[in-house]
């Protein structure tokens, strides 16, 4: 008989685990430890070898637990799990989603380098390019959905500095506005603008789409990030990250996470363990939710538009997109509420099971309103361009009953006064 390939749901409750090593218990328990015992010294003086990238690790050379800045059981549990969503070689996990971006822009950029990265992204992610990044000398260069491919190439040729472009940033969906980025067509661009002595890196906040609807390193990326606080997490109680890609880029990942000390706690992989067991279950409900809440939205007078990837018209090219790199429409859904942000508000204040807080992936839904809120710190021009507006409110769908989200929304929508202006629109 043939080995039997499990599915990721499956071997989320065993896979990295030897429960003979742990007493027998069924479930990992809490490596809360800050050290760990060598054997011999000949022993210690390997573990430390690899972790200082003194040599490479022979062919069935693990590395060896040392302190729980640099390895712990619980740690490596998670990353060994979570390489078998996006089918990677080696994962890191870190304390928070903007750990893990801000290490891996660090490790990969330096003076003189250019970043090319996607317009929007997360509003803490925008404030690192746009303000720290060139206090260390590095250039960077926004691009946006509706700028084509050729569009880009040429932006990059025309800043003089193509010979320095380090690496392409890409968040697709963008949060808020949920526009998609063709992946591949920016991992072919990488490819152009490489040479034998420099690689350009291209790089994918997944965190919209979790671990589930979207594997970006299938279609060329050489990195995925997640705020694993999200949907990885899904409880909305702890803070997370993790960067996912192949052996020689996370090498160099792992190396600089433990010299800036920003990985996670044991205790806190230990969560991510658990909720792992659940991560397909929540993830579908969410989204067949989701589906059900913008096909109302999607019909009521008080709603101007309302952005989801469900409801992308066939044959347009963001649907085409869609149909390439994503397995569903996900559970994130932004509306723009007729009037502006007076309206706006009125829909979130009177919000009565959907909470009135940011974040998102977690098993409650959540309501929040970008332009005030998360991305707050964005040019207001550059908001303009990428339509975050007052009007715009993003919510985040829960495992709750669809027809209960749909319930609180419409009484909510019925208690926003809408001007005569607007209603003329109706």
């Amino acid at each position: 008989m043939k080995d039997h390939k499990f599915s990721p749901e499956s071997l989320m409750m065993s896979h990295g685990y030897k429960p003979e090593l742990s007493e027998g218990a069924i479930k990992c328990p809490i490596f809360q430890t800050s050290t760990f015992v060598f054997k011999t010294a000949e022993e210690g003086k390997a573990f430390f070898e690899i972790a200082y990238g003194i040599r490479e690790k022979n062919p069935k050379e693990e590395l060896g637990l040392i302190y729980s800045r640099i390895n712990n059981p619980n740690l490596e549990i998670l990353e060994n799990r979570l390489c078998l969503w996006d089918k990677a070689d080696d994962c890191a996990v870190f304390e928070s989603g903007m750990s893990a971006i801000s290490t891996v822009l660090l490790e990969f950029l330096k003076p003189g380098d250019l970043l090319v990265y996607s317009n929007p992204v997360y509003g803490g992610t925008d404030h690192f390019v746009n303000h720290f990044l060139p206090s260390i000398g590095v250039d960077v260069l926004g691009f946006h959905p509706d700028e084509s491919i050729d569009d880009v190439k040429k932006m990059i040729i025309a800043t003089g500095k193509a010979t320095n472009l380090s690496m392409i940033y890409m968040e697709t969906p963008a949060n808020p506005t949920n526009y998609l980025i063709d992946i591949q067509a920016f991992a072919d661009l990488a490819k152009e603008f490489s040479t034998s002595e420099r690689k350009v890196l291209t790089a994918v906040d997944n965190t919209y789409m979790g671990p589930l609807w979207q594997h970006p390193l299938e279609h060329g990326a050489d990195l995925v990030l997640y705020s694993a606080t999200k949907y990885i997490g899904g409880h909305s109680d702890l803070i997370a990250g993790a960067v996912l890609g192949n052996q020689e880029v996370m090498g160099r990942v792992k190396v600089l996470r433990t010299f800036l000390g920003n990985m996670i706690s044991p205790n806190t992989a230990w969560l991510l363990l658990r909720s792992l067991e659940t991560l397909k279950i929540r993830m579908d409900k969410q989204t067949a939710g989701a589906q059900e809440v913008a096909k109302y939205l999607a019909k009521h007078p008080k709603v101007e538009g309302v952005n989801y990837l469900g409801l992308l018209k066939e044959g347009a090219e963001q649907y085409k997109i869609y149909q390439k790199q994503c397995s569903a429409p996900g559970a994130m859904i932004t509306l723009d509420v007729k009037g502006g942000e007076k309206e706006a508000f009125q829909l979130l204040n009177n919000l009565k099971l959907i909470k009135l807080a940011v974040s998102l992936g977690g098993t409650e839904s959540l309501a929040q309103h970008p332009n005030s809120m998360t991305h707050a710190g964005v040019d207001s021009e550059q908001k303009k361009r990428m339509n975050i507006t007052d009007k715009m409110v993003r919510l985040s769908i829960g495992v709750e009953d669809a027809k209960d989200i749909i319930w609180d929304l419409s009484q909510a929508l019925n208690k926003v006064e809408i001007g005569k202006k607007e209603l003329a629109y109706s």
